[in-house]
């Protein structure tokens, strides 16, 4: 995990990537709780005898299960110390370029891609996440999100 000290220590970092995660696995359980918690119950996802034989051979996430990962995969690559909260400001470019099936192991990259300067001195960020599935050979998603970071 990466550490910075204040939040104006990334300004100079623009274009760069500001961390990497640890790894993390997807079981089974995360999903079946993700689906009650959405509401998404799709056989693809809750159902594994099915699943084994649609069209990934058993059961995957839920695309917006892996999005929701961003929080705590950002949190295991990175912090800022003098950061008192993070604010989710909205997404750009969200895309699922591949599955994720039961028992993938995910990290995600973070590429800081602006940073403009509050008048609080906060700062708002955008970083693009791609998150890769160990032995995979697409990322599972990319999206650039938007933070509003306050001292």
């Amino acid at each position: 995990m990466k550490t910075y000290e204040k939040i104006s220590d990334l300004q100079p970092l623009v274009g760069e990537v500001i961390g990497t995660s640890e790894w993390i696995t997807i079981e089974q359980t995360r999903i079946n709780q993700f689906a009650d918690a959405t509401g998404d119950h799709q056989w693809i996802h809750v159902d594994p005898e099915r699943a084994k034989s649609g069209p990934f051979g058993g059961p995957i996430a839920h695309g917006f299960l892996t999005l929701s990962l961003l929080p705590e995969l950002s949190n295991r690559a990175y912090r800022v110390e003098q950061s008192s909260t993070g604010v989710n400001y909205g997404l750009d470019k969200v895309r699922f370029p591949a599955p994720v099936p039961v028992r993938s192991r995910l990290r995600a990259h973070f590429k800081l891609l602006s940073y403009e300067p509050l008048d609080n001195g906060g700062a708002q960020t955008k970083v693009e996440m791609i998150v890769e599935r160990e032995g995979g050979t697409k990322p599972v998603c990319i999206a650039e999100s938007i933070v509003r970071r306050y001292p």
